[in-house]
């Protein structure tokens, strides 16, 4: 049997964060399912940092996160983990109302400009305006397009420098506390053995839970579609931003010459190898067509991924309260990679006493005892 201090279980970008920090402080092994690390929802996201999603404790995370992005830690990375991409949320007559309350919920986030029809042409000249079409806009120039493998690897770098462990194959098949202490069993009979495990297997998380004999939050996970196409002959790309509906009904931005959208489907399943269904691949290209002035023709690629909520839509992180050295790193939401930064430092607050480090977010707003009813 194998030791350690923590054993974290899950190497998305949730678990992976999470144990390079706490890598720092004690020993830590992290155990992934896959072959390889970030396979699931954070190979898969559109990977951009905005505040048009999500509510005010999502928002703060993210903006408590941006200096890690903008200024990454000497020698996590060799590149930057991102690049500046404008955003645009744009809205019809009829949906002016909600752009109002969006701007006003946003202006504690970020610097916002208000468009009209002139200046969405001129950031974004494909977005269908006049009649039945945008009429206003609110423009970020300061978005954040991440790279996801860059932080991923920043991340599995900083772990093994730090002594920890990365076991991947490592399917978890049962849990039992004996003692002070878990041991875990992984489908090819390993075990391995430590006070503390972070169960940070994003849309398998209650699924773990079961295993270690504990009731499930009721973590929902939903797919989400993503297709890329061919943007129309003779247009730059370059200055593009990321363009959204004002309600949760289409994002596009560009891609390596290409562009890719969603219809920010979000529908109900069970934890999975995501495949993208050929409804909301249909139905990406059908709102494409009607809210820009683009022949979408050909998808060239397509795929899916699961974005995995509580029931109250927050994240999770916290000791389970009837369960000792048992914790919650759950419920991303698709937030995952844009709050990294701060939700891997909240960990590492909880379990190893460092201090707090975001004021506008309590512990117990992220607690998994609020789930109890």
């Amino acid at each position: 049997m194998s030791s350690t201090d923590i054993l974290v279980i899950g190497g998305g970008i949730a678990g992976l964060s999470a144990a390079s920090a706490l890598a720092k402080h004690a020993r830590v092994t992290l155990l992934e399912a896959e072959a390889a690390v970030g396979y699931h929802s954070s190979g898969r996201s559109a990977t951009m940092l905005h505040y048009a999603l999500g509510d005010p404790l999502v928002r703060a995370l993210t903006l408590a996160s941006r200096g890690f992005f903008e200024a990454p830690p000497e020698g996590f990375t060799d590149g930057p983990l991102g690049h500046r991409m404008p955003v645009l949320i744009h809205a019809r007559e009829d949906e002016l109302a909600a752009l109002d309350e969006l701007d006003s919920e946003i202006a504690p986030f970020a610097e916002l400009e208000r468009v009209g029809e002139a200046g969405i042409l001129d950031l974004c000249p494909v977005v269908r305006t006049g009649r039945g079409g945008a009429v206003a806009g609110l423009i970020d120039r300061n978005g954040i397009r991440l790279d996801p493998h860059a932080l991923l690897q920043g991340h599995v770098r900083t772990l093994r420098h730090l002594g920890g462990e990365i076991i991947t194959d490592a399917r978890v098949s049962r849990l039992d506390r004996q003692g002070e202490a878990w041991t875990v069993t992984v489908e090819s009979g390993e075990n391995y053995s430590a006070p503390i495990v972070v169960n940070a297997a994003g849309a398998w998380a209650d699924t773990l839970a079961a295993l270690a004999g504990i009731a499930p939050f009721g973590l929902m996970p939903l797919r989400r579609t993503i297709i890329t196409f061919d943007a129309p002959q003779g247009q730059d790309l370059m200055g593009w931003p990321f363009a959204k509906t004002v309600g949760d009904e289409l994002y596009f931005a560009p891609e390596s010459g290409r562009l890719f959208a969603s219809p920010m489907d979000e529908v109900p399943t069970d934890p999975c190898d995501a495949q993208p269904d050929e409804y909301e691949v249909a139905l990406a290209a059908h709102r494409i067509e009607e809210r820009t002035t683009i022949n979408v023709g050909r998808v060239h690629s397509r795929w899916a991924g699961l974005r995995t909520f509580a029931p109250d839509r927050h994240l999770v992180a916290g000791f389970d309260p009837k369960v000792e050295g048992f914790f919650w790193l759950a419920g991303q939401g698709g937030f995952g990679l844009q709050t990294s930064p701060v939700m891997a430092r909240i960990v590492e607050s909880l379990i190893a006493g460092t201090p707090w480090p975001i004021e506008a977010v309590t512990a117990d707003a992220l607690s998994p005892a609020r789930l109890l009813g």
